[in-house]
């Protein structure tokens, strides 16, 4: 499941985002404990921890003394938003000015999106 490309850590946490954002975890239920989520995928408890942290500091996640984690209200809207707002930024942009450069109007990038989209 793991790879070398990033810190574990925030492959968990990139993991809990990509399945609140598909709908594989709704708003508000609980997730595994850091401890269930270290037994079963065979890492360090602290390091599932570390993970966790991050997507309560980004407000993915709230605590619930004494409960566990749970996905936070509104959770999938402030990560589809953010993920929109790097589409634009990180491929949308590129491709216009890649376009630009090399001569494609505008209108010819626009038309092929919408003939793939149809496909």
């Amino acid at each position: 499941m793991f790879d070398d490309r990033s810190p574990i850590y925030l492959q968990i946490a990139e993991q809990i985002k990509n399945d609140i954002v598909t709908g594989a975890l709704a708003e508000d239920e609980q997730v595994m404990s850091t401890n269930q989520y270290a037994a079963f995928y065979r890492i360090n408890p602290a390091t599932a921890a570390k993970g966790f942290a991050q997507l309560v500091d980004e407000g993915v996640l709230y605590k619930k003394r004494g409960i566990g984690m749970f996905v936070s209200p509104n959770a999938r809207l402030l990560l589809r938003t953010g993920r929109q707002d790097s589409f634009f930024a990180d491929v949308v942009d590129p491709m216009i000015r890649e376009a630009k450069a090399i001569g494609v109007p505008l209108k010819d990038v626009v038309q092929h999106i919408r003939t793939y989209g149809e496909a």
